[in-house]
């Protein structure tokens, strides 16, 4: 996938740094998968700590740990191209224009901008601390979406997925597709039910999985703030990319490199062949009703 580059990047909608109230991390990123495997099979959950919401002990970490980034180098799709950071500005401008119009006409409901806070190192999130650890992901309670720099590094050297531009891009659009369903109203369900093949969690991770390709499909429409599309049509190789990605971050991939066994009744994203399939059910149909998998007899 390639930015038009002649289009403007708005780098309002993105922040460095975070803030101090705490709640409840909405994964996606495979290093919180990761944890949160690992602390499943030890009969722990990493995200909890002696009963409180947040993610981690936040008092024991500064702010002056993280590095603050400068997004100047970041003013059009050329940039974007070239730059792993320009290329999550311009995402999250193109993923925030496609729901503005398609939340109130697919489910009558108004779409709300939410940050992106990009970092370096480590810095304070309100579900507790955001470091390269934890991977991406969304907080409810601040209504940001936390994404470390280097992440899409390991996401190609670690985890397998192909390095593209729709693989990075891919995993922007899962988390702002946990802010919908936030708008919506069904994000609660991942806590309701938090592990296993079919429990809520991995329901409401495939969703964000198909509302990521619900925007593909619509990708080449947005447009910046003076009407110039963003990005290109995509290729069979964006779609490759992106579900080369969505089978990198899949339970049973992670569970079976980590452990040498597949765990499903540990799961909590889904399987790589489900994430990838609910991807492409989003990306064919473009429409966030064909994503209901709260209701999905199979997943």
């Amino acid at each position: 996938m390639t930015f038009n580059e002649g289009a403007d990047l708005d780098t309002s909608q993105v922040r460095s740094g975070g803030s101090s109230r705490t709640g409840v991390a909405i994964g996606g990123g495979a290093g919180g998968i990761i944890l949160l495997i690992i602390g499943l099979l030890l009969g722990v959950n990493p995200f909890e700590q002696g009963g409180s919401a947040g993610a981690f002990d936040t008092s024991q970490v500064q702010q002056a740990g993280s590095t603050e980034m400068d997004f100047s180098q970041c003013q059009t799709g050329a940039d974007a191209n070239r730059d792993d950071v320009c290329r999550v500005i311009g995402t999250v401008n193109s993923v925030q224009d496609y729901w503005r119009e398609a939340l109130p006409a697919d489910a009558n409901r108004q779409y709300r901008d939410a940050y992106t806070v990009i970092y370096s190192g480590q810095t304070q999130s309100a579900c507790g601390t955001a470091s390269n650890a934890v991977g991406p992901f969304y907080c409810p309670t601040d209504e940001q979406v936390y994404i470390d720099a280097s992440f899409f590094d390991e996401l190609t050297s670690r985890y397998g997925a192909d390095g593209g531009a729709l693989a990075q891009m891919y995993v922007v659009a899962h988390e702002y597709g946990h802010h919908v369903q936030n708008i919506l109203g069904v994000l609660q369900y991942a806590q309701q039910d938090r592990e296993g093949p079919t429990s809520g969690a991995v329901r409401v991770e495939l969703m964000a999985d198909c509302l990521a390709g619900v925007w593909a499909h619509h990708a080449s429409t947005t447009e910046d703030a003076d009407g110039t599309t963003l990005i290109q049509p995509l290729t069979e190789s964006d779609i490759e990319s992106a579900l080369s990605a969505a089978a990198a971050v899949g339970d049973d991939r992670i569970q079976e490199s980590a452990t040498g066994r597949v765990n499903p009744e540990s799961w909590t994203h889904g399987s790589a062949e489900q994430r990838q399939r609910w991807f492409m059910t989003g990306y064919e149909s473009g429409n966030l009703n064909s994503c209901d998998t709260l209701s999905a007899r199979q997943l």
